[in-house]
């Protein structure tokens, strides 16, 4: 269990990664302005281990994950908490932060997500299939030439508030290119648990709601159920 304590929030006067803008325009006649944030594409990895017959994920806390569930908790009413979340009932932490693993706080496990191998493209130099073989070697500890990272589609992701495009690629790999445990780079404040799911078990975990999850890994899954699955002859047990 991540230990989440000391929390602070207050204004983001300036990041790396989001930059705030307000638009405004003229739409049929009609003058409109948009809030948004401009930052940086990604690229995701679907992993399946051949070897063992497992798709390859990632989970990490995810700090915007938990404060959204915290201020759900909070706008519940007193006398009818959601069932679970006991553990987040309490009296009102000080302004601005909260105690210390106390019960003014939602447990960690609320901001935990299971994802997709995935990283910013922020290096220029780089092609996406050479950062996206640069995070599965950091995260997930597999050795995979860029080669063999066969592209999916790309998308919009975040369209209300950044319009960032994500590509996803797949990639097969086998317990011989694994060559380090992964969990991202502590230098950079990654901390991610490598997570295997049986191929068998695959659309149930998909589906199933009390596993917290992206976007991405639902619809990769289903990607690989109606294209990988039937050249194989292997099911997903849909």
């Amino acid at each position: 269990m991540e230990e989440i304590n000391n929390i602070e929030v207050g204004p983001c006067t300036e990041s790396n990664y989001l930059k705030p803008f307000r638009v405004h325009y003229s739409q049929n006649g009609t003058k409109k302005s948009w809030d948004f944030m401009r930052t940086h594409d990604s690229v995701s990895v679907l992993l399946f281990n051949t070897t063992s017959h497992c798709f390859v994920l990632v989970k990490q806390f995810r700090p915007a994950v938990y404060m959204s569930e915290w201020e759900r908790l909070k706008a519940q009413p007193a006398n009818t908490p959601e069932e679970g979340a006991a553990e987040a009932a309490g009296p009102e932490p000080p302004e601005g932060q909260s105690g210390a693993g106390g019960s003014s706080q939602p447990p960690a496990s609320m901001g935990v997500t299971y994802e997709l191998c995935a990283g910013l493209v922020d290096k220029p130099d780089l092609s996406l299939e050479e950062i996206a073989r640069q995070e599965v070697l950091e995260e997930c500890g597999y050795d995979v030439p860029a080669s063999r990272l066969k592209r999916i589609t790309s998308y919009r992701s975040g369209v209300g508030v950044t319009g960032s495009k994500q590509t996803m690629f797949y990639a097969e790999v086998s317990d011989d290119n694994c060559v380090g445990a992964g969990g991202g780079e502590p230098g950079e404040g990654e901390l991610i648990e490598v997570v295997k799911v049986p191929l068998h078990e695959a659309m149930t975990f998909a589906y199933d709601e009390r596993k917290p999850k992206t976007m991405g890994v639902i619809f990769s899954f289903i990607w690989f159920h109606n294209n990988m699955a039937p050249k194989y002859k292997i099911s997903t047990n849909v």
